[in-house]
């Protein structure tokens, strides 16, 4: 070929390539929202179980009641049975939601009650709706539903595509999560919709924490839904989703009917049965924690870019949960504490204070590459007298009784809680995910919710929790350090050669000065991330 043949060749792939991207770019770029106004007023919301909470409320003026869930099983079932006795509302707000057991269940439980006439409000981070387009759509064109998504792709397959054109505005995500039940009992915390989060999946589980509240904490997560659905970023379904028949319902029914026969399931059903919690929330006997609480959340302009710093979540967080006067203790999935976090950690233990950290070594973690950021700042954290520690993957799912009870206390090890297979043998799962976000300081003051102590929740995704004053409940979370805790995760430390090592706390074992999990493949992948500039993306 000639050289003007070769740079005709190369013009005409390059001019192809960049008439795909126009046709990319426009293809992806979003209509003009519709904004959303409440379906009902909030005065209407008034329903047995909402009588029945505010006969306990009013006898705890100012104060919140909770109770926190630790176990997946009863997380789940928690939401299901609120979704099955709400009468007038019910306002969702995910960032993942599977259409697996529990996220199929989710959908036709709500189905179930938009029937009865409950009005049924779903905000979706449509990030995390794979394979849910049709479902989702024949749910909008029920008329006690209305399905939103939240930072929407145009582009519906791939997706992936949409990130070639247009990342910047993609990559920033809604990492809220919340429940609430005609304006009276939510639910937050860290768990999204899926069978990981719920312990109902066949492979590796997450360990996670979710709190029920009830009282004036629930009237500012009705009020955050509220702000959410009627931000720009938040778009109608039917501006985004295909078109689908009524048929789509019929099939959802059909799969849940099917999902909850499986005798794979059938333990997993029973327990939703015959766990009394809503008769307990009702009857007033659940047993609560009454404590000031203040919900924190991101504007949901974060995602186009228009919040000040000041105005964040985690300038607010930190200035909320106060100064640290004894100790302070983070369980976060994802930790990745970058230079600035690392100084103010080390800082804190240098003066003194206690500062326990723990978070998934790298065979627990279900995002590898997290680990790449996560793993530099280690050393500094230990030299600096920080005790930390990383989940373990060696669990064993077929654990006594007595074992289990203790491994679901703070959702840490709920994840090896078999669910039981045909013939009632727990399940074998793969290794359990530190899925949790939650801070305690001094042990009076607690936060639970979706922040991740990292980069991306900082600046990126939108995130929100609770900041609850409770000595007995930050108390209980901080023990997990003592109790819980050692039972299920390597205590890093440095060696006498300065060197990084691994050891069960407790234990006679000898050390491990090798990272567990990690071969020389591992040590070369998270060496070649370490090197990469993404730390601002994980």
């Amino acid at each position: 070929m000639t050289r003007y043949g070769r740079w005709k060749t190369i013009s005409a792939v390059a001019g192809a390539g960049i008439a795909a991207a126009l046709v990319i770019r426009r293809a992806n770029r979003l209509p003009p929202g519709e904004q959303a106004t409440s379906t009902t007023p909030r005065a209407a919301c008034v329903s047995r179980l909402a009588q029945d909470i505010m006969a306990q409320t009013t006898q705890h003026p100012s104060l919140s009641g909770l109770s926190l869930l630790k176990d997946g099983v009863d997380a789940f079932a928690a939401r299901l049975l609120l979704v099955r006795a709400a009468e007038v509302r019910l306002d969702l707000q995910y960032y993942i939601w599977h259409g697996d057991r529990t996220g199929t269940l989710m959908l036709e439980a709500l189905h179930a009650a938009a029937d009865r006439g409950v009005q049924v409000r779903l905000l979706l981070d449509d990030n995390g709706i794979a394979g849910l387009d049709k479902v989702l759509s024949a749910l909008d064109n029920h008329p006690n539903i209305t399905v939103r998504l939240f930072n929407p792709f145009r582009i519906r397959f791939p997706k992936a595509i949409g990130y070639l054109v247009d990342f910047h505005r993609l990559n920033q995500r809604m990492h809220n999560k919340s429940f609430t039940a005609d304006d009276a009992v939510s639910i937050i915390g860290g768990r999204n919709i899926g069978d990981e989060y719920f312990a109902a999946g066949d492979g590796a589980l997450f360990a996670d924490l979710d709190v029920l509240a009830i009282g004036p904490a629930v009237d500012e997560v009705v009020e955050d839904f509220e702000r959410y659905w009627c931000s720009p970023s938040a778009y109608p379904a039917t501006q985004i989703l295909p078109k689908v028949g009524t048929g789509q319902l019929e099939r959802l029914s059909a799969r849940s009917s099917v999902i909850e026969s499986d005798p794979s399931a059938r333990r997993y059903v029973e327990r939703l049965h015959n766990l009394p919690l809503i008769r307990q929330v009702a009857d007033g006997t659940l047993p609560m924690e009454w404590a000031p609480v203040r919900l924190l959340s991101d504007d949901p302009a974060k995602v186009l870019g228009g919040v000040a710093d000041h105005d964040l979540l985690a300038p607010r967080l930190e200035k909320a949960l106060g100064t640290v006067e004894r100790e302070l203790g983070v369980i976060a999935g994802y930790f990745v504490p970058g230079a600035e976090g690392t100084a103010q950690l080390a800082a804190l233990a240098r003066k003194g204070k206690q500062v326990s950290i723990l978070t998934n070594g790298y065979a627990c973690n279900d995002v590898a590459v997290v680990h790449a950021g996560y793993a530099p700042w280690r050393r500094a954290l230990l030299q600096a007298g920080v005790r930390l520690y990383e989940m373990r993957a060696d669990e064993k799912p077929q654990m006594s009784g007595r074992e289990r009870r203790r491994g679901t206390k703070l959702g840490v090890g709920s994840s090896l809680r078999g669910t039981g297979t045909g013939s009632g043998a727990a399940l074998r799962s793969g290794a359990s995910t530190l899925h949790a976000k939650t801070f305690t300081v001094d042990r009076e003051r607690l936060f639970i919710g979706s922040f991740n102590f990292d980069p991306r929740s900082i600046r990126l995704n939108t995130e929100l929790g609770f900041i609850i004053e409770s000595p007995t409940l930050a108390s209980e979370v901080a023990d997990a350090f003592k109790t819980i805790i050692p039972e299920h995760a390597f205590r890093v430390g440095l060696g006498k050669d300065g060197n990084m090592a691994w050891a069960r706390e407790y234990s006679t074992e000898p050390l491990q000065t090798t990272e567990p999990g990690m071969g020389w493949k591992e040590h070369a992948l998270i060496g070649l991330a370490k090197r990469l500039p993404i730390g601002w993306l994980l």
